[in-house]
């Protein structure tokens, strides 16, 4: 059993190297990039190349759990609200708790200290694998740690996000200490402010597109940025097709001169 714990094939090598090195970009990348979609596509990456290591290394139970409650649930979940909520290129990056970054910074290097503690300990120590632990099934070895050895942490830690779900609950909530107007009084109120009154023009009038990334044209040919969406044009993916209309208006122009013309020539 020990030698057996020890001996790796040249298959696993080849998929711990392989899955892990894509891994590690992908944690990466959801540090590293500038849009928080992309983020947590890379995030929802590195999750299933995780569940494919539990799956390789016997913990059945472990890879279908990161599969279908971080990978399928929880991570869609953040995904479909980053879509549908939306990050511009406007929020304040000013920190809102005063410290924060260094109690992150604190945690960080906490976390890796754990970690090298915990790679130390397992180069140093005499281990059986996942065959002693799946002697009786993955699923009865499983919860014989979790309610037994580990029974503590895992209530804790159930606690903790428990307290951060009724946390996150709280601070989204907001009572509302006043009636809340009607529609003739936010009429009456967007009249007195010299606001917008009627319904804003649809994105892409006169310029010949009707995405909602190009904006709409004036009758001068100028782009009118009451026709695009605030969070598209912070984050400037708007397109400026006003030259491209323009020069079509002048082409168009230069061809109706010239067919007068040819008609005016051909009537004398």
């Amino acid at each position: 059993m020990s030698l057996a714990a020890y001996a790796t094939s040249t298959g696993e090598a080849f998929q711990f190297w392989v899955l892990g090195t894509v891994a590690v970009i992908g944690a990466l990348c959801t540090i590293l990039m500038k849009k928080a979609v992309h983020s947590a596509l890379c995030l929802a990456g590195t999750m299933i190349i995780l569940a494919v290591f539990y799956l390789a290394n016997g913990a059945y139970f472990l890879g279908i759990v990161q599969i279908v409650v971080y990978t399928g649930a929880i991570m869609m979940l953040f995904l479909f609200v980053v879509m549908l909520v939306g990050v511009t290129a406007a929020d304040s990056l000013k920190e809102t708790l005063k410290g924060q970054r260094w109690w992150a910074a604190a945690c960080g290097l906490g976390f890796g200290v754990l970690l090298i503690a915990g790679i130390g300990n397992a180069s140093l120590k005499n281990f059986e694998g996942t065959g002693g632990a799946n002697a009786s099934g993955n699923v009865e070895g499983l919860a014989a740690l979790i309610f037994t050895k580990y029974v503590f942490a895992f209530e804790i830690t159930g606690a903790l996000l428990i307290t951060a779900a009724v946390g996150a609950m709280v601070l989204t909530h907001r009572e509302r200490a006043e009636r809340p107007a009607t529609q003739r009084e936010l009429a009456e109120r967007r009249v007195r402010e010299g606001k917008h009154l009627p319904p804003l023009p649809a994105p892409g009038v006169y310029a010949r597109h009707n995405a909602v990334d190009v904006p709409g044209l004036l009758p001068d040919g100028t782009p009118s940025e009451l026709t695009v969406n605030k969070t598209l044009r912070d984050r400037g993916q708007i397109r400026d097709v006003s030259s491209e209309a323009l020069s079509d208006l002048k082409a168009l122009e230069q061809r109706s001169a010239e067919r007068l013309g040819r008609e005016e020539e051909v009537s004398k």
